[in-house]
């Protein structure tokens, strides 16, 4: 679940672009068997492939269209080292990120926030980012696909039964069922938006109703909160907060509906035809005009 959005620009550029013409070369020999590129692009394709396509074109159409100067990735780094401080290499191995993936995902962040420079941000949503993003979360869930199930746990939680037994025994995300649903402690920019939201709206130990996401259903439960360490004045961090609000509004989605449909995009992989399909709906331009 803690996958921010350079992550998955980096997971899709080692997913399908390093399999772009899988074959019978072989990625992984055992003694149980090989892995070829073909076997391991099929897997990835049908865990995260429309997500994934997703972040390569939109990368690609971004670099086309805008321009990102080595100094730009180069001062934006810099300031990245300076909140980090010592800690700097511990967050880069605990992300599982190198330096250079790193700025790769500087540049691709670099890229959106130029997409997206004439998105209006109002004074009331930068505070409310603020007020978000100044604290930390510590919080469990449950994920599943299927929203009866969901509610169905839902009250089992609100009837006392207990949250680590249910995560263990129904979420999805296996990564945290195995520890009872613990996500440890997260901040915005985290969680996708949704969960978020729905997260910080939580009262401590207050048990979500079903929080759809491109994931499927969760159910969260906030442990605790705390204040982030030196995050620093309103004024300090009104800049930052003003591009990281333009890159999730939903003018970002309208922006790349727009740069999409200026591409022309084929997909040539008859399972990945409907990747863009939420993009380049007919309606998309009324959905957002309404909201």
């Amino acid at each position: 679940m803690k996958k921010t959005l350079f992550a998955l620009t980096v997971a899709a550029s080692l997913g399908l672009a390093a399999c772009s013409n899988p074959g019978d070369e072989v990625v992984v020999s055992t003694n149980v068997g090989d892995i070829t590129q073909e076997e391991f692009y099929n897997t990835v394709k049908d865990i995260a492939g429309d997500q994934l396509l997703q972040q390569v074109v939109i990368e690609k159409i971004l670099n086309d269209k805008y321009k990102v100067t080595d100094e730009e990735v180069a001062e934006e780094l810099k300031g990245v080292k300076e909140q980090y401080g010592e800690g700097y290499e511990a967050a880069l191995a605990e992300s599982k990120l190198t330096e250079d993936t790193l700025k790769t995902n500087i540049r691709f962040s670099l890229l959106q926030q130029k997409a997206v420079a004439d998105v209006e941000v109002t004074d009331e949503e930068i505070q409310h980012y603020y007020d978000q993003a100044s604290k930390e979360l510590n919080a469990r869930h449950i994920l599943v696909e299927d929203e009866a199930l969901a509610k169905e746990l839902v009250k089992k939680l609100k009837a006392g039964e207990d949250f680590a037994k249910l995560a263990k025994e129904n979420s999805t995300d296996t990564g945290s069922a195995e520890k009872g649903g613990d996500l440890g402690w997260f901040t915005v920019g985290t969680m996708v938006p949704e969960f978020n939201d729905a997260a910080y709206a939580l009262e401590k130990n207050e048990i979500s109703e079903p929080v759809k996401t491109d994931y499927g259903y969760h159910i969260i439960q906030v442990l605790d909160t705390r204040d982030v360490k030196d995050y620093g004045t309103l004024e300090d961090k009104k800049e930052e907060i003003t591009e990281a609000i333009k890159a999730t509004k939903g003018d970002w989605d309208t922006k790349m509906a727009q740069l999409l449909k200026e591409a022309k995009i084929e997909v040539k992989d008859a399972d990945l035809k409907g990747a863009f399909s939420g993009y380049l709906s007919e309606d998309k331009s009324e959905k957002k005009s309404d909201k």
